[in-house]
């Protein structure tokens, strides 16, 4: 096999459509966001690309015995009322920093060969502890685009994330700025310690007024309850665990 190899599954005529990223990270939130997209736009949506490449982790699939190679997906997604979508997802990133730029220029060769001009590349931005409400924190190739984002709910943040954003995400605005692309990222805050479907509805409903598209939201919030359940077993082992490393009175009573 090639270093990259680009199949063409099949071929649609799309109008002026996004192209929307959402592959593994910080809480799987862009991964999460982009499956839902996929699921609830599923009876719109067609496989037009796989993507192939050698720095992908060295594994495949499995599904009823049946093996695949790793690789990222793109579907083409025709919307009735609003602009066309083409939404790439994946369980993997590159393994080097190479391989980031290799994907990254042909996952916006696919963009451009459909015609997309603009980009939302979705993620999660940690916080380092449990949180209770998602802002969503954004990036942008231009700074024409801040306002309508801001309009929308995001917020621009001086020096967050901070150290920039790595991996496809941030190269799609970098490398699409160079390309003409007119790119964004969108993050919602999440601890960084689990799958975090919360923060991927924060970025949806983002992308939901962005892009005028009407998602339910019944699977994603059953997932965020699974979630909640697993949290609160953890906020109760540390509870116990705080409680027993707590002096007693008869270990207060001794003074050396």
């Amino acid at each position: 096999m090639d270093e990259l190899e680009i199949d063409a599954v099949a071929e649609v005529d799309l109008g002026d459509p996004v192209f929307v990223e959402g592959l593994p990270g910080v809480g799987h939130v862009g991964k999460l966001a982009v499956d839902h997209l996929l699921e609830e736009l599923e009876g719109e949506s067609t496989l037009v690309r796989r993507i192939y490449s050698r720095e992908f982790p060295p594994q495949v699939s499995i599904e009823d015995g049946v093996s695949e190679l790793t690789c990222s997906e793109v579907y083409a997604v025709t919307v009735p009322e609003g602009r066309d979508l083409l939404l790439l997802t994946g369980d993997h990133q590159a393994q080097t920093n190479e391989g980031h730029y290799l994907l990254t220029d042909a996952f916006l060769d696919v963009a451009e060969e459909f015609g997309a001009s603009e980009v939302y590349a979705l993620g999660g931005v940690p916080t380092g502890e449990l949180i209770d409400e998602y802002a969503v924190i954004g990036a942008v190739s231009h700074e024409s685009m801040l306002e309508g984002l801001e309009e929308a709910g995001v917020e621009f943040r001086e020096d967050e994330p901070a150290g920039g954003i790595v991996g496809v995400s941030g190269l799609l605005l970098g490398l699409g700025e160079r390309r003409g692309f007119e790119a964004a990222c969108l993050m919602g805050e999440t601890s960084g310690y689990l799958v975090d479907p919360k923060s991927a509805r924060a970025v949806l409903e983002v992308l939901e007024e962005r892009l005028d598209i009407d998602l339910g939201y019944e699977s994603l919030d059953e997932r965020a309850d699974e979630m909640e359940d697993v949290i609160g077993k953890i906020q109760e082992m540390e509870q116990q665990q705080q409680s027993m490393e707590m002096p007693t009175d008869d270990d207060l009573r001794y003074i050396g």
